[in-house]
């Protein structure tokens, strides 16, 4: 089954100025879907096969001749011949049209690098990370409980094809993320790199500790700091910066990580059930690595940067800062199903500090009741797909 994606309508709605579009994500997150039912009529080429990507590789111009064609060209994950930005380049330059390259790619850092080089100025770039919970409930297919979407995750073959998430995710892992570790970072002993995978996802939601990491792996502090950034480029984990307000002179200034999907981060952790999930020390973390990510999602959905941080000193936090036009809005996020006035506790400390408005500030739980308290707005995490929006609204 087919489930619909937000960014489909800005794709071709951007196609009708720009005349290269990127589209940017995790490998499996809809990327060449995407593209193909977006432009249907353009050729399409996948530089995966090896044959197709040496043709490109030691004949760019030709290759470009042998697939030109009056509506244009699809070429996925690009990141695999870079140089050949160079010479969609100069057929840009000779021909503006509008739409015509379309291109994929599943390294951020390998892709945006060459189109920083070569195609500023000419290229539209979106990112397109798994389904957002919106997208889920639109589609009829939003599951009953928070701890199964928690282990399914949110990459869209699952939800498509009806996978097991165990099976899925280990042979995700083990086809996707190993070889682009190997290509970006020539990491050789794989073995190692996978215990620092497990090991960043048993930190879920905690400071990003290079040289504890480093220790807990056997590795140097500078390797660690170069594995997340590949992890970062493969859209595995994102780091969830500070916000830098000083509101406090003893603000903690150290990035947190997160991964884009829970799923990926539940079959690291071993967690195969939802009984162990119930259970498992990390289900805060994990809840609130998904609706995190959900939100950068909302913004990349509508074409927006995300703005978005965790603020906190020595005694207090908060979960999320959005910022929008100077504006900040507060997010807690908590994994219960029952509200506590527990859960305004940092709002009204950031309220208090900030001399924040209270209708600015959130609680996302695991329940369904919405409501709004003095201390805040109460969301459920079915809910929690559209706050974007109800940020933008206000």
């Amino acid at each position: 089954m087919l489930i619909a994606r937000t960014l489909t309508k800005i794709l071709i709605e951007d196609a009708k100025k720009a005349p290269v579009l990127a589209i940017l994500g995790p490998r499996q997150s809809g990327k060449t879907t995407v593209a193909r039912e977006a432009f249907p009529k353009h050729s399409y080429v996948s530089l995966e096969d090896y044959d197709v990507r040496e043709f490109a590789t030691t004949d760019p111009r030709k290759f470009l001749k042998d697939h030109e064609n009056e509506n244009g060209i699809i070429l996925d994950e690009v990141q695999h011949v870079p140089t050949l930005l160079s010479y969609i380049q100069t057929s840009v330059d000779l021909q503006r049209r509008p739409g015509y390259y379309i291109l994929t790619g599943s390294q951020n850092f390998t892709v945006n690098q060459a189109i920083t080089q070569t195609l500023a100025g000419r290229i539209s770039i979106h990112t397109l990370l798994p389904l957002s919970i919106d997208e889920l409930k639109q589609a009829g297919n939003l599951p009953e409980t928070s701890e199964t979407l928690l282990l399914k995750g949110l990459y869209p073959i699952i939800y498509g094809q009806d996978y097991d998430p165990t099976k899925w995710y280990r042979d995700y892992l083990r086809t996707y993320v190993e070889r682009d570790v190997r290509t970006l970072g020539k990491v050789e002993d794989l073995s190692t790199f996978v215990r620092f995978l497990k090991l960043c996802a048993g930190r879920i939601g905690q400071p990003a500790n290079f040289a504890s990491l480093a220790a807990d792996t056997g590795i140097s502090a500078a390797t660690a700091k170069a594995w997340l950034s590949i992890l970062e480029a493969s859209y595995i984990i994102f780091l969830l910066q500070p916000h830098y307000k000083n509101f406090s002179r003893r603000l903690v200034k150290t990035p947190k990580i997160f991964f884009f999907d829970p799923g990926l981060a539940c079959s690291l952790l071993g967690i195969e059930d939802e009984k162990q999930l119930q259970t498992h020390y990390l289900r805060g973390g994990l809840f609130e690595t998904m609706i995190i990510s959900d939100l950068h999602k909302q913004f990349y959905n509508i074409d927006r940067a995300p703005h978005i941080y965790f603020w906190g000193d020595k005694q207090h936090e908060v979960d999320c800062i959005i910022e929008r036009a100077e504006q900040l809005f507060p997010i807690e996020i908590k994994a219960g199903q029952t509200i506590s006035g527990s859960y305004f506790s940092g709002l009204t400390y950031w309220n208090d500090l900030a001399n924040a408005d209270p209708a600015h500030g959130f609680v996302v739980y695991a329940g369904d009741t919405n409501s709004t308290r003095s201390a805040g707005n109460i969301i459920g995490w079915r809910q929690a797909g559209t706050l974007v929006d109800r940020i933008r609204a206000l």
